[in-house]
């Protein structure tokens, strides 16, 4: 069984007209690719990115930016469950008393990076994911996280700067 095409009028990332079966036939990865960045967890990314879709299934007809609304959608999502697993992962440590790592590392080969982007405040997080795993231009994070261009371009400046300082790597400023 098909998904429905999107109803006349309705504008989207490829053009009007786009149906939802061919949005997230094109979107999807993408998806799952930020918010695994932001949580850190491949089943969680799957779960986020489905339920954004998910979201955006039923509301189809009032979306004007679909890629963008997506993603807005996934960050928050990612944030919410991030917050959920730090929790949990210290109530599971309280109850081991020292038995072990409570939550798993990160097996990617980028781990150590991508800790230390979550551990960034929470915006400098979002925008180094979006424009790093989705490749969002300044615009496109803009509107996704419903903020200024020019905020996006402090935080990204900000952002790189913490994660220079932390990972101690040599750090210059590519001026977004």
């Amino acid at each position: 069984m098909g998904l429905p095409e999107a109803p006349a009028g309705v504008i989207s990332g490829a053009g009007a007209g786009e149906g939802f079966e061919a949005f997230y036939v094109r979107e999807y990865h993408a998806v799952v690719r930020l918010a695994y960045a932001l949580s850190g967890s491949r089943l969680a990314a799957e779960d986020i990115a489905q339920e954004a879709f998910l979201r955006a299934f039923r509301d189809w007809e009032q979306i004007r930016s679909p890629s963008a609304w997506v993603r807005k959608v996934a960050v928050r999502r990612a944030g919410r469950t991030v917050h959920r697993r730090l929790l949990e992962a210290r109530a599971v440590a309280r109850l081991l008393a020292g038995r072990g790592p409570a939550v798993a590392e990160l097996p990617a080969e980028d781990a150590e990076v991508w800790r230390a982007v979550r551990a960034l405040p929470r915006r400098q997080s979002q925008v180094i994911a979006l424009r790093y795993v989705a490749d969002a231009s300044v615009a496109e994070i803009a509107r996704t996280l419903g903020m200024a261009e020019g905020t996006v371009k402090a935080q990204l400046y900000r952002g790189r700067h913490a994660l220079a300082t932390r990972l101690a790597a040599p750090w210059e400023d590519d001026h977004v």
